[in-house]
């Protein structure tokens, strides 16, 4: 793991916090030694601070993202605007943890980020086609799933609405998945959750409502319907009008 953190008590702290919970971490202080860093050992996972001197973690992950690198990445930050967190998804971040943070909460969502980047286990690829549960879309390959005008190659991880393709980060393909495959049910905010980041974040958290929103402006088009509702109390539904 590759931490970036200029503050060197939160950094410390961070560093000690992760190694006793089973990591092995290199940390940093700024943008131009996590660059240097995650170019010469490349890291299962990346943790950068957005706001650090010189290249910033906004930067870094954008320059990561532009050299075909996927690694997953998580970005601390202390701006708690929708605007900023926006701009660290446009800049490629998987997810995000808003400061102070809960260190349970920074373990689960590395947890969920790099269970999602895991191999399945060989018994699970092994198993018995019979076994297995029938496909959610029986008339498309196995790789492809459709519903409401989006299709979806899961494997190459490309969506297109219509004839136009969208490009998503790795937790906005994800969360997509979980709707298409469920398309006309609505989903409760702590199963999309567990599902995505596999972990309940509670009703005052923003961030599912941060990535439906990013969803919603990648995916509606002027004069189309639009795709993802909110049922008001409970969660949301991709559907048709």
């Amino acid at each position: 793991m590759l931490l970036a953190e200029d503050d060197r008590a939160i950094r410390h702290a961070l560093e000690r916090a992760l190694t006793l919970e089973g990591y092995e971490v290199t940390a940093v202080a700024d943008g131009v030694e996590a660059l240097a860093q995650a170019h010469k050992t490349p890291p299962d996972v990346l943790v950068l601070d957005v706001m650090m001197p010189g290249i910033d973690g906004l930067q870094v992950c954008r320059v990561l993202r532009a050299e075909g690198d996927r690694t997953p990445i998580l970005m601390l930050t202390a701006l708690v605007e929708t605007a900023d967190r926006i701009a660290g998804l446009d800049a490629g971040a998987d997810d995000y943890v808003v400061k102070p943070f809960d260190v349970e909460e920074v373990f689960a969502r590395l947890r969920a980020l790099l269970r999602r980047t895991s191999p399945a286990p060989a018994e699970q690829a092994a198993a018995p086609a019979a076994e297995e549960a029938p496909a959610k879309t029986p008339h498309l390959p196995e790789r492809q799933v459709e519903a409401a005008g989006i299709r979806m190659d899961v494997q190459a991880r490309r969506v297109w609405r219509g004839a136009r393709e969208v490009e998503l980060t790795r937790t906005e393909f994800e969360l997509l998945e979980l709707l298409v495959r469920n398309a006309g049910i609505v989903l409760d905010h702590s199963t999309i959750y567990d599902r995505i980041w596999g972990y309940d974040f509670g009703p005052g958290s923003k961030n599912l409502a941060v990535y439906v929103g990013y969803l919603r402006r990648k995916l509606d088009e002027p004069g189309a319907p639009q795709l993802i509702h909110t049922v008001r109390g409970v969660g949301y539904v991709l559907r048709e009008d």
